[in-house]
């Protein structure tokens, strides 16, 4: 086990970069294979707006309403898609959204488990430094006594030394 005073703080700010089970490639890749057709809808909206805005410079109004009329359906298309496929994946988005929940609970556990155990650690480091500077007031008592019996055994000597003269 590593010394606790070598570890890191913990930190609330810690983030896990597997936290999230995948990236933003993924997830478009996922929401382009449940829903399909809504790109589709959106590609045809632009479609329909550049086609419109291309016959409006050349000043033909004929193809300018046939490219807004375009437009709309398109539009119409693209919500209908996705009100139908947010119908039809509502279950599994749900399921998702539990999954990330149950996975976040999980994470909150650790990061409380490990705050607990570097807590437990610095405690144990902070009572073993304490112990030892207890010891060592311990020791500097009884050298202070040991000094002051010299001392006194000097001051005794020189007593004596000048009462003998």
């Amino acid at each position: 086990m590593t010394s606790p005073s070598s570890a890191p703080l913990p930190s609330s700010f810690d983030e896990n970069p597997d936290f999230y089970n995948e990236n933003w490639m993924q997830k478009i890749g996922r929401r382009f294979r449940e829903e399909p057709l809504v790109p589709l809808g959106c590609g045809l909206t632009v479609w329909a707006i550049v086609g419109a805005t291309r016959s409006m410079r050349k000043g033909d109004h004929k193809m300018t309403n046939l490219y807004f009329r375009r437009r709309l359906y398109a539009q119409a298309f693209t919500i209908a898609v996705l009100v139908a496929g947010n119908m039809y994946w509502q279950k599994d988005r749900l399921k998702r959204k539990e999954y990330e929940k149950l996975v976040k609970e999980k994470e909150a556990l650790e990061k409380r488990d490990r705050w607990l155990k570097e807590l437990e650690a610095r405690d144990e480091e902070e009572k073993a430094f304490k112990a030892r500077l207890a010891k060592r007031m311990e020791k500097g008592d009884q050298m202070g006594s040991v000094t002051e019996a010299v001392k006194e055994k000097v001051v005794e000597s020189k007593d004596k030394a000048s009462g003998g003269k």
